[in-house]
Formats: structure tokens, sequence, C-alpha cells
């Protein structure tokens, strides 16, 4: 049974407990959310880490993106980022590896990862036949579903699947002044797929087969946004709405079942659509959990996305979302490295904590307090304890004075919480 399918039984699995105790809130408040859909609890029967859940009232989560690509396949170097994942605070991994030896890359990940992995499983599809020379458009619907399988067999804890890209909304595609088009690479796949065959999309057209395999291994399902915008001019258009509205029936459709799901989201919006966005998506999809990547509020910024990520990012946490997908300087340029990923983790969870104070969320602002009353006092070592990146904050500090200097290089002497305190005592 899925999380949820026990959460209805009244059934309280270690999970739901684990997932209780990250939060400090109740279980029953963990159990309610999964039954009305609002919660979700990524992970796989076969995968063994301490679970955590994503969705309304509980801290904003984030992912972070690795995975191989063509022009650079290091499994060393993946493994690296992983362990920076995990070092950094996120809350999952997405391998999205399109070289290499695909399902041992992503066995060996999904063995060496403490926290919850994710895939979209028709990257592994799309490499196997170009490695045999063939198009996209000779892919076989079961070729598909055998991947998905196979994936969630060995442990994968939620898949991203674009089963709102159908002959529907591909038509209003057609018909939308789009400036950069499909930017989704699952989205673009099966656009083509669907415009190559005349058929229907398998993940549309065969849903339930889908929801067997999630309920059978408990795999989330992360409904991909095909037809997100991929420029500020594409935005909120009737596309990327078409695609939601989609969503939204198959969401009533896992939720009836049991099977645990989220939806994903935008994309470049700009900075006054981005509430906009999310409260469309809650009304739409029946307050299933929202996973946003950025979004992203301008596009002029690369090399430094990861704040634009951020920006957007904070007001779609305050506005209501989830799970935020992390954006790193390497985004529209490059494979990120290891030192990218650490850019990306801190400046969305920076944005997450953002969004949870701003929303209200209990004890959110608790930590920001501490670091304040340790400035007070000048206590650099509580400092340094409170800050979302210490190493970074310490050695900052220590490249332009001495650690036992209680001022730092910026005011010296001329400190204003030096002269309050010696004036307040």
């Amino acid at each position: 049974m899925t999380q949820t399918q026990q959460a209805r039984k009244g059934i309280t699995t270690s999970e739901m407990i684990a997932a209780a105790e990250l939060e400090n809130v109740s279980v029953e408040i963990i159990k309610q959310g999964l039954v009305d859909g609002t919660i979700v609890i990524p992970k796989n029967i076969n995968h063994s880490f301490e679970a955590r859940a994503i969705g309304k009232g509980l801290k904003t989560k984030i992912n972070a993106n690795i995975g191989t690509s063509e022009i650079r396949c290091n499994f060393q170097e993946e493994l690296e980022k992983l362990e920076h994942t995990v070092k950094y605070g996120a809350d999952s991994i997405m391998d999205l590896s399109t070289a290499g030896d695909l399902s041992l890359i992503r066995k060996k990940l999904i063995d060496a990862s403490s926290i919850m992995i994710g895939t979209v499983p028709i990257y592994a599809v799309a490499a196997e036949l170009i490695r045999n020379n063939k198009e996209f458009s000779e892919m076989t619907e079961e070729s598909l579903f055998d991947e998905i399988e196979l994936q969630a067999r060995q442990g994968v804890d939620f898949i991203t699947v674009h089963c709102g890209i159908t002959k529907a909304t591909v038509k209003v595609l057609e018909q939308s002044p789009r400036l950069l088009g499909v930017v989704s690479r699952g989205g673009s796949l099966l656009v083509d797929w669907i415009k190559s065959t005349g058929k229907e999309n398998p993940l549309y057209k065969e849903y339930d087969k889908l929801l067997d395999i999630c309920e059978e291994y408990d795999v989330t399902l992360s409904l991909g946004d095909g037809l997100r915008p991929g420029s500020l001019h594409d935005a909120s258009d009737k596309a990327q709405v078409s695609e939601l509205l989609v969503l939204g029936q198959l969401v009533q459709r896992a939720q009836k079942r049991g099977v645990q799901v989220m939806v994903e989201g935008p994309g470049h919006v700009p900075l006054d659509q981005v509430e906009m966005n999310v409260h469309m998506q809650k009304r739409i999809c029946n307050g299933a959990p929202f996973y946003v990547l950025g979004p992203i509020v301008t596009d002029i910024a690369p090399g430094y996305d990861h704040i634009t990520g951020a920006i957007g990012g904070a007001i779609a946490a305050a506005a209501g979302a989830d799970f935020l997908c992390y954006v790193t300087p390497a985004e529209h340029l490059c494979l990120p490295d290891k030192d990218d990923v650490k850019q990306g983790i801190i400046a969305s969870r920076i944005a997450a904590h953002s969004g949870d104070i701003a929303k209200g969320l209990k004890n959110a602002r608790d930590i920001d307090d501490k670091m304040s009353a340790s400035r007070k006092k000048l206590n650099w070592e509580d400092m340094f304890k409170y800050a979302i990146d210490p190493e970074t904050a310490k050695q900052r500090k220590k490249d332009t004075q001495q650690d036992d200097e209680d001022y730092c290089s910026m005011c010296g002497n001329l400190c204003a919480i030096k002269i309050h305190n010696k004036s307040s005592s």
C-alpha cells in the first residue's frame, strides 16, 4: 500500500512518524495531509532513508538536479555532487543522466543517497534510441512503461512524467504565439512523438497503467510541466494553462486511487505573475503539492540564474509553493559542477526559508531571532552556527581579520552594536 492508502486506513507508518518529527508537527497533521492529497511522502518501498514530507503547512523543500550528459560523463563527479547536496541541505536529488550506463548510475546513486531521489524516465528511453541510431518517433509505448517499471523497481522515489502533453494541448501550443516554443526536454520529445506518429501520448492514454506501477512501489508522481514557459514572453499563456487543466484532472484520478502525486510548475515567470501561478495551480490541482523550477523572473542573467531563481522561489514559497527545484549559476550555459550545486542549493534554501517566514510557518523565524541575539552579543561562534552556510561565513571573516576580534572589518571599532551596547550598559 502507498502512504496515502495506509493513512486512509488509519495506519501510522514509520515514514509518517519520521516526517512529523522532522517538521516538529503531529503525526495526525501528516496523515490528514496524505488523506487530503495536500501532502506527499516520496519514498519508494525499495529505497531506505529517513523519510520527509512535502506539502501544505510544512517547510518548503529543495531539490538539486545532477546527472551526466553526452558532453560530460564522469560518475565520480556525480557522486561528489550527491555528497554536496546532502552536505548543504537539499531534501532530494533528481538524476537527470543522459550518458553512460544509465541503469547502473541510477542504482549506485539510489544506494548512496540518504535523501529522496527522482528521475525523468523518458530521458533513458531517448538515450537508448540515440545509442541505436534511431529517431525518438520510433519509441514504443512498451519501452516507455518498461523503463518506468525498471526505475520504480530500482527504488526511485518520484518520477517526472509529462502526462499533460496530449494531442489537444499540442494543438493549443501550435496556435500560441510563443517566443521560445517548448523548453522542457521531456515535453519537446513527446510533442515531437505525437506530431510524428499522430498517436496520443501513452502517459496520458495509459494513465491507469502508470498508476498501477506507482501504486505497487509507492512511487510519487510528479506531473511534469512539459509546456512550461522558457521565457517571460511565454508565461501564463494558453498552452501552459491548457496543460495545467489536464494535470488537474489527472491529479484527481491519482488521489482517488491513493497514489501520491504532486505537480510541477514554471519556469520563466515575471515577478508579478508568480503568486498568481501558484494560486492557479492549487485551485486547479485540488491542493496537490506544487514543485516549481525557480521560478526565473528575468531572462537576461546567465551566470547568475541562481539569484533570479531564488527571487522567484521566495515569492512562490510565500504564496504556497511546497518544493523548489534549485537553479544554479550554470543554468542555460553548461552542466553544473559541484560548486554550482552548492551555490544553487544555498540560494534555494534562502528562498525557501524566506518564503516559510512570510507564510507564517510555525517557528520558521526562530533561527533568525537567535542569529539577531547572537549579533547583539557579538557572539561570532553562534552567528556561524546559525548561518545557512557556516563555512563560507567563517572563512570570509577569517580572511579579513583575526578570529578572536569581536568586530568585523566593515566598521572596526566604530561598530554600531558595540557603541549601542556600551551606551546601554
